[in-house]
């Protein structure tokens, strides 16, 4: 049996708004992002995973979709996704879509048919239903964007639900007849040649038949967003979700090799049932976004990793994730030093990892100012630390106006120091992140223990990390100080042969005997 190709594979995540544009506009497109794809080749990834580009009104940036099946005129044309996708597998990359299966647009000829009438043929494509007695909202549930998840259409006398914004009306998948035609807009990409979907809020698309009230979150704070104050018990994570994210993946396995890929933030008990069973598989790669939350700390670290590898079901393959278009940035999370250590471990963990633009340049969260600020979650809530736009600002390419990102002032305010944390500054800086990344990138593509080798604990106390990677007869040895302290631990025995092979810091330091000692910020690959 032959591995499957994301077992051994990194992939990128691309903002198609911030990553590259070609016309001018100050907004990136699909001709900008095919220009680009040589330099993800050289860094050394195997797929990209591109957010949004459908028809989109944009009140959610491209999670409202009004038309699944085209490419929204921002971002260019059905004609162009085609050229990025044969330039992208001319370069040996895969290229991934995302699907949005929860929600439309209430623009999307689907909800304006379906708002129409009661007696509409497509009434029943959205979840729809009468007030709560006395009038008032079905039941108590709240978008994830704060307010009721009810929008009340006067013309029909019932409410929509909406688990994210009004515009952003819920598909109902207990109707066969919207189950078929979304399972056709999955056929209608692998036609065309698509290498797989990561599938937004898989956990999200079925709701309980009932309807019953959210049970009140007894953990609610003031300052948390208005989503917590209840727990998504009976609006998320049914169990009627496991057979649609099954038929899905029946779907792509006839097209071949193809990967499903499930956004999923649930407790790892709950998130490996995701995997499927033996008869009835699920995505491939649920998601796990543990690392994005944990404390910075080797003990707590070394705990999480190794529960979730006992978790997984026997052929489940893990993958790990630091960030993306929703959560802050790693190097804001842990500074700059530490973000060159959480990069290695990202890329040594056993699983397939995720990098998300611009983390390979060690880019931070920007300040947005109010007059600039774009994200309906920002907007809704300000304040409270929950805005997205901080963490989708442009990619800075090289020193050039506007980092060679576009011609005009982009949509969004790029980081304060582009001019030198940008693509090509770091190419030519010796053991720049950027050439960090690079270098993991080709020892974990010539290392089959750290491709797909298993994984081993060795070592956790206050400050170190350490860990083994082993397939046959080769064993690597994964070595992170995670503080900002100079910290030793005791070799295991069959490691004290090995040779330092790649570091975080300029000079790697190199076992004493018995011991090895990390310099503050070190993280160190022997093999």
């Amino acid at each position: 049996m032959t591995t499957p190709w994301w077992h051994g594979a990194v992939l990128y995540q691309v903002y198609p708004r911030s990553f590259q544009d070609s016309d001018g506009d100050g907004v990136g497109d699909l001709r900008g992002i095919a220009v680009r794809l040589p330099a993800l080749a050289e860094l050394g990834v195997d797929a990209v995973w591109i957010s949004p580009i459908f028809p989109s009104p944009m009140a959610d940036f491209g999670y409202d979709v009004a038309d699944y099946c085209g490419v929204d005129p921002r971002f260019g044309t059905l004609a162009d996704f085609d050229a990025l996708l044969a330039r992208a597998h001319q370069l040996g990359l895969k290229v991934l879509l995302d699907f949005v299966p929860n929600h439309s647009s209430d623009q999307h000829p689907w909800f304006q048919e379906s708002r129409a009438s009661r007696d509409n043929p497509r009434r029943d494509w959205y979840i729809w239903r009468d007030p709560a007695p006395g009038g008032g909202p079905p039941n108590n549930w709240i978008s994830d964007f704060g307010g009721p998840a009810w929008e009340y259409d006067a013309a029909t006398g019932q409410y929509y639900s909406h688990a994210f914004l009004k515009e952003q009306p819920d598909l109902n998948w207990r109707n066969p007849d919207l189950r078929a035609a979304m399972m056709d807009v999955l056929r209608f990409w692998f036609d065309r040649g698509v290498d797989g979907f990561r599938i937004d809020v898989l956990w999200h698309m079925v709701k309980h038949p009932d309807f019953p009230d959210n049970p009140a979150n007894p953990d609610y704070r003031e300052g948390m967003g208005e989503m917590w104050r209840v727990l998504q018990l009976h609006s998320t994570d049914q169990p009627d979700v496991h057979d649609v994210a099954a038929e899905m993946r029946a779907i792509a396995d006839g097209y071949g090799e193809k990967l499903l890929i499930g956004e999923i933030y649930l407790p790892v008990e709950r998130l490996m049932r995701y995997y499927g069973s033996a008869d009835s598989p699920g995505v491939h790669l649920p998601f796990n976004f543990q690392l994005i939350d944990a404390p910075w700390n080797a003990r707590a670290l070394a705990t999480l990793i190794e529960a979730y590898e006992l978790a997984l079901p026997g052929d489940g393959w893990p993958n790990w994730v630091l960030g993306n278009h929703d959560r802050p940035r790693a190097a804001t999370r842990f500074g700059a030093a530490q973000a060159r250590v959480a990069a290695m471990l990202l890329l040594t963990l056993r699983g397939t990892p995720t990098i998300y633009y611009g983390d390979e340049l060690g880019m931070v969260d920007v300040t947005i100012p109010p007059d600039r600020v774009t994200d309906p979650r920002e907007l809704r809530e300000p304040g409270l630390g929950l805005g997205r736009d901080p963490v989708r600002t442009p990619m800075a390419w090289d020193d050039t106006s506007q980092a060679g990102f576009s011609t005009a002032e982009p949509w969004l305010p790029l980081h304060a120091d582009w001019q030198t944390r940008n693509v090509a500054a770091q190419r030519a800086e010796n053991g720049s992140m950027w050439r960090l990344h690079r270098e993991l990138l080709g020892l974990r593509r010539a290392t089959p223990a750290l491709a797909t080798g298993d994984w081993h604990p060795v070592h956790a106390d206050d400050a170190v990390l350490a860990y083994e990677r082993r397939q046959g007869e080769q064993r690597v040895l994964m070595a992170l100080n995670l503080t900002s302290s100079a910290a030793r631990f005791e070799l295991p025995d069959w490691a004290r042969l090995l040779t330092p092979r790649l570091g975080t810091l300029a000079t790697l330091s190199a076992p004493d005997d018995t011991e090895l000692t990390l310099m503050p910020d070190e993280g160190l690959i022997l093999t």
